[in-house]
């Protein structure tokens, strides 16, 4: 005679079903006291693909091909470098991702030469997820581009760089050196155990060298399972518009979308809402 056990092996959590709706790792159950195998199986193989996404390359000339492409452009991406010489260097060293190397900053000064100035510079950091910036990259600034196109006003665009070994405050220095108002930098951010493919978006006016955190806006998470590409420009487009009526960004241009605002002398509260607020 078969015995039969009388509980089941794995005890089910009645949140599981919840689930369907997050990528956020909720009731999991248990075997025991340990994880079900496939839970943990599942766990070990993103947080490997989570380590692939820092130590993984960018590979520049194919992403550049791509977006030499899909945006049309008359010349292809300038490619850049950091101060970084490798990956070990740049995560142990992050001051060394925020600068550029003499070479780089010497090509940006040729290609700047004639001080024309420039509305927006766009540029393409690999960061920590070289895998984001490969994937989002091409489809975000498609829309991207073709939001600022149909704008009844022009925009200026800088040559188009993309940084390999880089972190966010490198956009300063660039957007520097190409004489531009306002820089974006498009980074792979810090991946998650179910987000190693998202992709950061900095926004910063009147960039220079040696700028605080504070004076940055930022849009995260910009990847098919999170931010839509096609909201992430609506998003950066209004905030891009603000910036230059205001000429400021950072903590003093705040986004509040999704309140409700004080409309006219009057006090009462408005039916419409405001994008942005700047203190």
């Amino acid at each position: 005679m078969v015995h039969k056990p009388s509980s089941p092996i794995v005890v089910e959590n009645p949140w599981e079903r919840l689930s369907a709706f997050t990528d956020a790792r909720i009731g999991l159950g248990r075997a025991g006291v340990s994880l079900p195998t496939s839970k943990l199986l599942a766990f070990q193989l993103a947080h490997a693909q989570a380590q692939d996404a820092v130590h993984c390359p960018l590979d520049v000339e194919s992403l550049a091909s791509e977006l030499t492409q899909a945006l049309g452009l008359s010349d292809p991406p300038l490619p850049l470098h950091s101060h970084a010489q490798d990956r070990a260097t740049y995560l142990q060293r992050p001051d060394y991702g925020r600068r550029l190397n003499d070479k780089s900053r010497e090509q940006l000064q040729q290609a700047a030469a004639s001080q024309q100035r420039y509305d927006l510079a766009v540029v393409v950091v690999d960061g920590l997820s070289a895998l984001a910036v490969q994937q989002n990259s091409a489809p975000f600034l498609s829309v991207l581009y073709q939001t600022l196109a149909n704008d009844a006003t022009d925009w200026e665009l800088a040559p188009l760089t993309i940084v390999e070994q880089g972190r966010v405050a490198i956009g300063d220095e660039i957007g520097a050196l190409l004489n531009a108002d306002a820089v974006l930098v498009m980074i792979g951010e810090r991946p998650g155990l179910s987000s190693p493919d998202s992709l950061g978006l900095y926004m910063t006016w009147a960039p220079e060298p040696g700028l605080k955190d504070d004076r940055r806006n930022c849009i995260s998470n910009v990847r098919p399972a999170g931010l839509q590409v096609e909201e992430a420009a609506r998003r950066f487009f209004l905030l891009l518009k603000e910036a230059r009526q205001l000429k400021l960004s950072g903590v003093k241009l705040k986004d509040r979308s999704e309140d409700d605002v004080l409309e006219g002398e009057s006090g009462a509260i408005g039916s419409t809402r405001n994008f942005l607020v700047a203190d």
